[in-house]
């Protein structure tokens, strides 16, 4: 479980003044137009990652009061009806009529791209903020079918309501308050989205994540969808927090003191530090264009490195400057401390970048009035500025934090040295395996039957399990465009497993070779042989590990295949069902039983004890059902008809929607974790499909 304190049940207000945030704040560079023409361009896409980032740029806003110092409370809600409300007890958003657009500021930061408080150089706006564009509010206006906005501010309640990014009316005035703060809920647009549906789990990783990185933050988070009370826009605008209702809904509430380094702790969870004390350090105001740096790191005993990176509390799950300079710090303190201290011998030479990231788990915050990303979605961080303040503070802090702290510092180095002499092992066993390979040609595996086209883009590659399976698929496929590889039992499983073990696995080196991106430092994925990698595995328990294994394998070692949608994995049917000369392939139960119905098919697999196929004919029924346990079970015509040609097969793509949550759920399930994949197995046991 975080590392969390309760919030109150009613949350200290805050003393705030709302003087000099008004309309005047507020700047307007363009008109709103092209958000509905092109919602991709503002929110990413318009599947379930654009779905939730409406979500994230409504918390943003109230987040920045929070970073502002102006609220110490925010609330998220999934309501019924698909709708999202977020609470912040800051300022209030200003409604007083804008001198430019003629309208209330409300109006105008609600339904102009590029309005907000964030464009403004004076003190009234925001000095640090992540929805730096100023378009976030005004996109999800534009595409929610209705908006509703409830400003208490200055002792009075005002309110405004929108249809698809413009308002239905003026902003009303409703009566007096006590409340100071925003209330912002919206209804993402079906005809904009094609499929709404919160995922629960998702929000509370992002949220909980948030509320790392604003201290003294109370962030509660709300599923209010199936509650029994009526919660709609309306029935409880009078209401500020939902969490103050007591409703029998699930509810999670994040509180940290930590900070980064509360984090840091979270993310080592599952993990063995290899140091007692987390490295800290935290500096504001360093300069004109960087407000604040804030790092936080350990050391596990593993070899996969862990790097957040944060630019005004957004994520940037692609890095960017910040992550530059940290690097580089990081490697230059650490040759140093271990060379001032005699810790490195000279066959060992000094510290590689990759050397030093071996085993780190770290969280890097910057905080600029300035910022630029690459694109609205803010994957990477472009501003300059950011690589020159982390490597100054960090590497000056770290430095220290090393000569105070010697036992945690040599343990530091040893872990590095580890890694640089696992590098050099490993680099000789690579040379003699992929270099001599492309000596003689590269010549591919025996156990590979290739496919006679040379054309990556057209070329599939089928793992398969067993050489029963893999028969059957050589003599099913299409030879121009589909390879087989088979395996023969369970691979090695390589969570901790160097490259230089790895190669060593017959059946590893074989798949790296037929792959044709080699491995490592010299990995490149523009070199691979097929662009489409399907695991075709049998519908058992021992399947599913060995689709597991290779899952590892590929997240740890060729992770861009996934990224670049590469990797595929095969769902063969369940069952063959035939009736007189027809014939049926089932993939679920449900299928099977929409051809034959419930009591046919009960009827049709009342076979004899002992049945392995458990195909069975019965007085009762016409159907003859036969359950496919293994793909060694079909035949080639009955393998290649149904999993392998293309106008008929289902294909199920590998996609990493959350690649920290990923990570910890490869280190749970591979990991040397008992107690932890235990939980993890008991906590997710009913989600499971159990093959008895």
């Amino acid at each position: 479980m975080p590392e969390k304190k309760s919030a109150p049940k009613k949350a200290t207000k805050k003393s705030t003044k709302s003087k000099g945030y008004d309309a005047s704040s507020i700047s307007v560079l363009e008109g709103l137009e092209p958000v509905r023409k092109r919602p991709g361009m503002y929110i990413g896409s318009t599947g379930p990652e654009g779905l939730h980032h409406m979500i994230w740029e409504i918390f943003d806003n109230a987040r920045d009061e929070a970073m502002g110092g102006f609220a110490n409370r925010v609330e998220v809600t999934l309501l019924p009806d698909n709708y999202i409300r977020v609470v912040d007890n800051g300022r209030g958003i200003p409604v007083d009529i804008h001198k430019q657009t003629k309208v209330s500021a409300l109006e105008t930061i609600m339904c102009t791209l590029h309005a907000g408080g964030k464009f403004g150089g004076d003190e009234s706006g925001y000095k640090v903020s992540g929805g730096l564009h100023g378009v976030g509010v005004s996109v999800v206006n534009a595409l929610s079918t209705h908006t509703r906005v409830d400003v208490h501010k200055d002792g009075f309640h005002y309110m405004q309501e929108y249809s698809i990014g413009k308002a239905k009316a003026k902003v009303k005035k409703l009566g007096k308050t006590k409340f100071q703060g925003s209330i912002v809920a919206f209804q993402a647009d079906p005809t904009i989205f094609p499929e709404i549906e919160y995922n629960w789990k998702k929000v509370v990783t992002h949220l909980r994540q948030q509320a790392y990185l604003v201290k003294g933050m109370h962030l509660t988070v709300i599923d209010a969808r199936e509650s029994t009370e009526k919660l709609d826009t309306k029935s409880i605008a009078d209401e500020v927090y939902i969490s103050d209702m007591k409703l029998e809904v699930p509810k999670m509430t994040f509180y940290f003191e930590g900070g980064l380094k509360s984090l840091v702790a979270f993310n080592n969870q599952y993990q063995k530090p290899v140091h007692k004390n987390i490295f800290y350090v935290e500096k504001t105001e360093i300069d004109e264009s960087v407000l604040a740096v804030e790092v936080a790191l350990q050391y596990v005993d593993d070899i996969s490195p862990r790097i957040s990176a944060f630019a005004n509390n957004i994520y940037n799950p692609e890095h960017g400057t910040h992550i530059t300079g940290f690097k580089t710090a990081l490697t230059r303190t650490l040759n140093n401390y271990a060379k001032k201290n005699n810790l490195l011998k000279d066959k060992d030479g000094s510290f590689t970048g990759d050397d030093v990231l071996e085993g780190i788990t770290a969280v890097v915050s910057v905080k600029m009035p300035e910022i630029q990303f690459e694109g609205q979605t803010k994957g990477k961080l472009g501003s300059v500025e950011a690589r020159g303040a982390v490597e100054s503070v960090f590497g000056e802090a770290f430095n220290a934090f090393l000569e105070e702290n010697p036992d945690d510092g040599k343990a530091m180095v040893n872990k590095v040295i580890i890694a640089v002499r696992a590098r050099k092992a490993a680099k000789a066993a690579k040379d003699s395996v992929l270099r001599k390979g492309a000596l003689e040609g590269m010549s591919l595996p025996g156990k590979l039957a290739d496919c006679q086209s040379k054309s990556a883009e057209d070329s599939e590659l089928f793992i398969v399990e067993g050489d029963s399976a893999g028969g059957s698929a050589k003599m099913g496929r299409d030879r121009k465009t589909q390879a087989i590889l088979p395996l023969r039992g369970k691979i090695l499983n390589v969570e901790r497993a160097r490259i230089d073990k790895m190669l060593g696995s017959e059946q590893i080196k074989n798949l790296v070779i037929a792959l044709g991106t080699a491995i490592g430092d010299v990995f490149d994925v523009s070199k691979l042989r097929y662009h489409k990698i399907i695991i075709a595995t049998d519908a058992d328990v021992d399947g599913a590990h060995i689709r597991t294994l290779l899952l590892t394998l590929f997240f740890r070692y060729f992770r861009p295949l996934i990224d670049e949608g590469y990797l595929y994995i095969a769902q063969p049917p369940l069952y063959k069902i035939q009736k007189g000369k027809e014939t049926w392939y089932a993939y679920t139960d449900a299928e099977k039983f929409e051809i034959v119905g419930e009591e046919e098919s009960q009827a049709g697999e009342e076979g004899e004890e002992g049945d392995e196929t458990e195909e069975a004919v019965t007085k009762k029924s016409k159907y003859r059902v036969q359950r496919y346990k293994g793909l060694g079970e079909m035949n080639a015509e009955e393998l290649g008809e149904t999993t392998m040609d293309k106008a008929h097969r289902i294909l199920k793509q590998v996609t990493i929607e959350d690649a920290q949550e990923a990570d910890k759920v490869f280190d749970i399930l591979m990991g040397t974790d008992v107690p932890s994949r235990k939980s993890f197995i008991q906590a997710n046991a009913q989600n499971a499909t159990i093959d008895i």
